[in-house]
């Protein structure tokens, strides 16, 4: 499936069939998001995959019932990284791993360094949460990709779904993204039109 299809056709799918999907495909995926684009490559987020049928059955009263929570396949729990020391020391390291000359790693982490100081906790946080979403983009439109659906999912109790999967500090979940075998139908795709979102 190319892209262009697999933006027309991906929709949110509210109910999952319960089919699990292969393991291989899974990982498939999860590398399809690895490969998420990130401001200065720092990629501060991780996932929590759960597919135990008795922990998802937990998690459900924590986003509000929603059926999609326990129909699905695989639940990705999108968490945000705000910690930048740890995120600098990591990328510095990669750089050192694939073989990028000392001048620019020095040069990358003094700039990602100089970035991370400007802010506030807050504002790291904030920060982190908006670069999750890039790594959910490749996750709703990998699963198109490769025949299964998704649905991400803003409606759940952080707090709740950090203490059920024992998610560490500093991490804090940001969308949720279940994954499977659609058993509802997609409605019409309803979009603004070009022209309204062109300013």
């Amino acid at each position: 499936m190319d892209f262009k299809d697999c933006v027309e056709q991906r929709y949110a799918t509210k109910r999952f069939d319960g089919r699990p999907i292969p393991d291989a495909a899974v990982r498939e995926l999860l590398e399809l998001v690895r490969l998420a684009p990130s401001a200065l490559n720092l990629q501060p987020w991780r996932i929590k995959v759960v597919s135990d049928p008795a922990r998802k059955e937990a998690l459900k009263p924590a986003a509000f019932d929603q059926e999609q929570i326990t129909t699905c396949s695989h639940l990705m729990v999108f968490c945000a990284d705000p910690d930048y020391d740890g995120l600098i020391r990591r990328l510095e390291a990669l750089l050192k791993e694939n073989g990028v000359p000392e001048e620019t790693r020095t040069a990358i982490v003094e700039m990602a360094s100089r970035f991370a100081d400007a802010m506030t906790p807050e504002q790291r946080l904030a920060w982190s949460q908006a670069q999750t979403y890039l790594a959910l983009g490749n996750a709703l439109h990998g699963a198109k990709s490769l025949g299964f659906d998704s649905c991400p999912m803003t409606g759940f109790d952080p707090a709740a779904f950090s203490r059920i999967l024992a998610i560490p500090a500093p991490l804090v979940p940001v969308i949720l993204c279940p994954i499977g075998y659609a058993a509802d139908s997609p409605g019409p795709k309803m979009r603004f039109s070009l022209e309204e979102i062109l300013i």
